[in-house]
């Protein structure tokens, strides 16, 4: 990937399964969130929904907007300048209706993605630490950035084995003979790299 690199920014390395789920059928859904132990390489928006002490956890975690209704009115009225939104749940029911503006961009908080949570401190943490969040597309494709090209290798494959790991972890009950297709990489405006099948599902943390 740095050998065909030829863009004049730092661009991000993704990582691109293919499946043999079929995501039509609830049973063999895949989606899941990993923690990338080399950070994702950028500096992650983080809004929180919440309301009284959870307000106050939440800012001294280190998010970047904390809030409920001032939040909500901003978002219907077209902002989103954040990467990532994390909601407490006895909040959800009143942004729920957030839902078409949020949802078709994968921002709206939900406890299979780790982001309704009671402890809005860990989640904001874990965010910030470079946790991401996977899904299978309606083709049986996962996409999941993994971090960027100025990564030392180490970081890189650090990043690679952790995602590639969780990934075949979170196999459904419904997939049906051979899970993972194929393993594949590129960085941004670069050509793809594939990778060896058995290697790429071998690789174990350090």
């Amino acid at each position: 990937l740095k050998k065909v690199n030829f863009v004049k920014f730092d661009p991000t390395i993704e990582l691109h399964m293919r499946l043999g789920v079929d995501p039509r059928h609830a049973d063999q859904m895949v989606r899941g969130v990993t923690t990338l132990p080399s950070g994702t390489g950028k500096d992650v928006k983080v809004l929180v929904f919440a309301q009284g002490d959870k307000v106050t956890e939440a800012r001294n975690a280190g998010a970047d907007f904390v809030g409920l209704d001032d939040m909500m009115k901003d978002i219907e009225g077209g902002w989103l300048g954040f990467d990532v939104a994390i909601a407490t749940p006895d909040v959800m029911g009143k942004i729920s209706r957030l839902g078409k503006r949020l949802g078709p961009r994968g921002l709206m908080p939900n406890p299979k993605a780790g982001t309704v949570s009671v402890d809005v401190a860990r989640a904001v943490r874990e965010v910030k630490a470079g946790r991401v969040e996977f899904r299978v597309d309606k083709t049986g494709l996962v996409h999941v950035p993994i971090g960027k090209l100025s990564f030392s290798d180490d970081q890189i494959m650090q990043n690679l084995t952790a995602t590639v790991n969780e990934i075949v972890r979170s196999k459904p009950t419904g997939a049906k003979g051979q899970y993972v297709r194929s393993v594949v990489l590129c960085s941004t405006m670069s050509p793809s790299v594939r990778l060896d099948l058995p290697s790429a599902l071998a690789l174990k943390l350090s």
